[in-house]
């Protein structure tokens, strides 16, 4: 009785499927690419999030310092540019679902 034939299997190259075509992987984006990238799509939240910090910072030098008036307005600047990272925030989310593919 002869032994039965084993066909060698190559492990060398994926199995070749008609019409199927894999997508590329997608190249990594490092935090510095990805910062410009978002910054570059939306460059008013950026804005509004210095500019609060600006004001909050500023707010409480005032305060330490004693200048009750200067550290009311402010705040109620940090509160305006709060409000204006926000609307920036939901206008770009609005506006990349609006965007065609």
């Amino acid at each position: 009785m002869a032994a039965p034939v084993r066909e060698e299997v190559s492990l060398s190259k994926p199995p070749v499927i008609e019409g199927f075509h894999p997508a590329p992987r997608p190249r990594e984006e490092s935090f510095r690419d990805k910062f410009i990238r978002k910054t570059s799509e939306n460059p008013f939240v950026p804005l509004g999030m210095l500019g609060t910090a600006g004001a909050l910072t500023y707010g409480l030098i005032a305060f330490n310092h004693g200048k009750t008036r200067h550290s009311q307005l402010s705040m109620r600047a940090r509160i305006f540019a709060q409000g204006f990272t926000i609307v920036a925030i939901v206008v770009g989310v609005v506006a990349t679902t609006l965007k065609p593919k």
